[in-house]
């Protein structure tokens, strides 16, 4: 039975996000999609089409309309729903109170802005998270069906396996980054977490921290001294003695927390406390270090505030999508240039891969989270510089490697296409003109190691993925400065030449424009981004 529909538009989203839009309900439509409303203006936008679903089960799927309305029937999306919890949970309100918001559908309540921080989603910062309303119109483009099969080899914080748990399906999701398979896991299984034993759970260890005989309880560091030697050597560098005292009594506290999901989400989040508790310069990404004794540190007041914020955001969600099913989501540590050794029994069973891997000269993943993994036991320090070596678009790189990569690059036997070689030969030459430092020296290197690096990320992804099937890559392209000349480093053109070479077929390619209504924002906007969409030729 088919039925004639007209969908609403959210007033707020982007120009990119209205082409989703329009094609995730052509995922649904038995004809062409009418719309309305203009690029720039999306309060009145709306689309209408014969959809071959019925209207409620259109409203639970779409990811960026507000409402799906047929005949005299308005049917507000799921979605919309999902991320107005964060308007009940904010501002410390009581968990009562917000189990009673959640549960009335007011359409005076919806979001009247952009809103990507809803349920686990808003758990422990991020840099270069993704957009969770991205995924999940993606995962509707690609027509996955209920328990089809997700993967994203570069998993980061877990959004992609997060939005696939929501929507009913499998997913698979890998990284190398130990924090963020914790995270991942973290995310996914409270999902499915007793929202009451949540509650229960936070007024138990929130009670304990609170009690006055909790002070007695220092000077153990029993959570401390079960770490190896030399992460305790390191962090005492970064912690003054009687920070480390009081996380103690919160590590400690949180371990006696029966239920495997929730002592983990509390643990997740004393680790995103842990930098701004820490002699870690606040604007620094890295190791910088800034040792503040003219301020007082109370971690414990601080733990509080976070676990508060985090509960109510993740118990709002609960409460507001339970009885709903969902997919099984599965993450583990692992290489994204593996993935086909590491997936084995999926290859050509992946239904879509949603992934965005790491700019050509990256963040730095490790160091940005070091402190996060040597508290949490997650990764001991020693090791940190060696993983740091092995991750894609890393900036670390020894002479060897360096020498390595330059010749594979130049003189393989046309393992790059020939648009990166001219690249990053263009860069050497530049530099070698001048008294370019270090850093500079090695960037082709680094260029053409993270170019074959993701040669085998892209053939793995082609192996995973079902004949017909596709890939959505979100990249970001940026620059570098050479013997004073701007050169453009156009990642998302590279890749999707250097995908044709391992036999994906390129789609219609999205750029994910943004509207800049200030002049600031501008100035400090990212470099550009794209989603990329490849296709496994049929067989």
């Amino acid at each position: 039975m088919s039925h004639q529909v007209r969908c609403r538009l959210k007033p707020y989203i982007q120009p990119f996000e209205r082409r989703l839009a329009t094609s995730e309900l052509e995922a649904f439509a038995e004809g062409p999609v009418r719309t309305s409303g203009t690029r720039e203006n999306t309060s009145t936008g709306s689309a209408e089409a014969c959809v071959r679903v019925p209207p409620k089960t259109l409203a639970n799927r779409l990811a960026y309309y507000e409402s799906v309305i047929c005949g005299n029937q308005e049917f507000l999306t799921t979605q919309v729903l999902k991320e107005a919890t964060v308007y009940a949970a904010r501002n410390g309100a009581p968990l009562e109170e917000i189990r009673k918001l959640v549960s009335i559908a007011d359409p005076g309540r919806l979001p009247n802005r952009r809103c990507l921080r809803y349920g686990t989603h808003g758990i422990h910062e991020y840099r270069g998270k993704f957009f969770p309303q991205l995924v999940r119109s993606l995962i509707n483009i690609a027509e996955v069906p209920p328990n089809g099969l997700v993967a994203d080899p570069m998993c980061g914080s877990g959004t992609t396996l997060v939005e696939a748990a929501l929507a009913q399906c499998r997913s698979i999701g890998l990284d190398m980054n130990p924090l963020s398979v914790f995270m991942t896991k973290v995310k996914s299984s409270l999902l499915s977490a007793d929202p009451d034993r949540l509650s229960e759970e936070y007024s138990r260890v929130r009670e304990r921290l609170l009690s006055p005989r909790r002070s007695g309880a220092r000077g153990r560091l029993a959570h401390f001294s079960a770490l190896p030697a030399s992460d305790q050597v390191y962090l005492r560098e970064w912690f003054a003695d009687q920070v480390l005292e009081e996380l103690d009594v919160v590590a400690r506290t949180v371990g006696c927390v029966e239920d495997d999901a929730i002592r983990d989400f509390m643990r997740l989040s004393l680790s995103n406390i842990l930098r701004s508790v820490s002699w870690q310069k606040n604007e620094d990404l890295r190791v910088r270090k800034e040792v503040r004794t003219d301020i007082e540190i109370d971690p414990i007041r601080e733990f509080l505030e976070e676990l508060g914020r985090s509960v109510r955001l993740v118990l709002a969600f609960l409460w507001q999508t339970r009885g709903q099913k969902l997919g099984e989501a599965s993450a583990d540590e692992g290489d994204a240039r593996e993935a086909a050794v590491r997936w084995g029994n999926y290859k050509g069973k992946v239904d879509v891969v949603i992934t965005s891997p790491p700019y050509a000269t990256a963040l730095p993943y490790i160091d940005t989270d070091r402190l996060s993994l040597s508290y949490l036991g997650l990764l001991p320090r020693s090791t940190h510089r060696g993983r740091d070596r092995q991750m894609i678009g890393n900036r670390e790189i020894t002479e060897r490697m360096r020498r390595d990569y330059w010749v594979r690059a130049t003189k393989g036997a046309n393992l790059l296409p020939k648009s990166v070689v001219m690249l990053i030969g263009k860069i050497d030459l530049l530099n070698a003109k001048t008294d370019a430092g270090f850093r500079r020296r090695n960037l082709p290197a680094l260029l053409a190691k993270y170019f074959l690096d993701m040669r085998q990320v892209l053939s793995a992804i082609a192996e995973m993925l079902k004949p017909g099937a596709r890939a959505f890559v979100v990249v970001g392209n940026n620059h570098t400065v050479a013997r004073g000349q701007r050169v453009e480093i156009g990642t998302a053109k590279l890749l999707v030449e250097l995908a044709a070479m391992v036999g994906l077929e390129p789609g219609d390619h999205i750029p994910m424009e943004m509207l800049v209504s200030r002049d600031i924002f501008r100035r400090n906007a990212v470099a550009s981004e794209e989603i990329l969409v490849f296709r496994k030729a049929l067989q």
